[in-house]
């Protein structure tokens, strides 16, 4: 259940628009800085993207120590917010009034990490950008080798409780029992730092979980991935109004195509160890806008 927020909090960040650049570079022309920047975005706030964003979910979106938003979401509505030569804006409010705040007005964009569903696509724009899966995490240096869920066969094998983790994992082990490989010792964990904390001590061998939440944990141990990019399922989306999205939702698209292209977007999801849009069972081979109404 998303987490309630108390306060809305409101966050800006600046980058330079290709205009200002234009200019530093002595570069002349209006038709050039045109051509790069769509004119007339519809947008609430002229020349800013107002995107809302729930920051509570490390490393995708985050708050940290020194009160900075930071993340692959962030990061993401940056580089899009910049392509468009628009300001980036955040606002950090609970998932439950994302959605109704694009008909209210309150933001453009939903930047959250919102799961793409049939159903919500009857009622708003959506893009999807990357993909939900999953990884093994383990010991530094690999010591058992494992690259996938039969080298877990035996094994004890951490997980956060009562999570699509934890469930998942439960019902490949009862698969590989079934097929005559050894029970996992699966452990399930109030957190996933509970979980990687046993994995330090040796409680457990590797941790099941999130592969952009393994990857940004196990960068902060002693811990290496074994196998990412598991079990690929529905994808993340951003999320524009239904009835008035549809400008908008194209230029983001295209920015994002933009972005595939010349590899900045493998770069980004490289650097959070995060699954690409391209692993979706159901990728088209371009970035897609869905929007179904009845």
């Amino acid at each position: 259940e998303p987490m309630k927020l108390p306060n809305r909090k409101v966050i800006t960040m600046k980058h330079l628009t290709f205009a200002v650049i234009a200019v530093s570079l002595g570069l002349a022309g209006g038709a050039a800085i045109a051509q790069d920047c769509p004119a007339d975005l519809p947008t609430i706030e002229p020349g800013k993207l107002t995107m809302s964003i729930n920051a509570t979910l490390p490393p995708r979106q985050f708050i940290d120590s020194s009160g900075n938003l930071q993340g692959l979401h962030p990061d993401l509505g940056n580089e899009i917010a910049k392509r468009l030569c628009l300001e980036p804006v955040y606002v950090n409010v609970g998932f439950e009034v994302q959605i109704p705040g694009l008909a209210s007005k309150r933001w453009d964009m939903v930047n959250t990490g919102m799961y793409y569903k049939p159903d919500r696509a009857k009622i708003m724009q959506m893009v999807p950008y990357v993909v939900n899966a999953l990884a093994i995490v383990v010991q530094g240096g690999n010591p058992m080798n494992v690259t996938g869920y039969e080298n877990l066969a035996g094994q004890p094998v951490g997980t956060e409780i009562s999570g699509f983790a934890d469930k998942l994992i439960r019902e490949i082990n009862d698969n590989q029992v079934a097929a005559g490989l050894a029970s996992m010792d699966i452990q399930a964990f109030n957190t996933f730092g509970d979980a990687f904390a046993a994995l330090g001590a040796g409680q457990v061998k590797a941790v099941f979980g999130p592969d952009a939440t393994a990857a940004y944990l196990a960068e902060r141990g002693p811990f290496d991935v074994g196998a990412s990019g598991l079990n690929p399922g529905l994808p993340s989306s951003f999320g524009f109004d239904g009835a008035t999205g549809e400008v908008l939702a194209n230029a983001v698209a295209d920015a994002l195509r933009a972005m595939v292209k010349d590899g900045t977007y493998n770069d980004m999801m490289s650097s959070y160890g995060a699954t690409q849009i391209q692993n979706w069972a159901d990728y088209s081979g371009d970035i897609k806008i869905y929007y179904n109404p009845e």
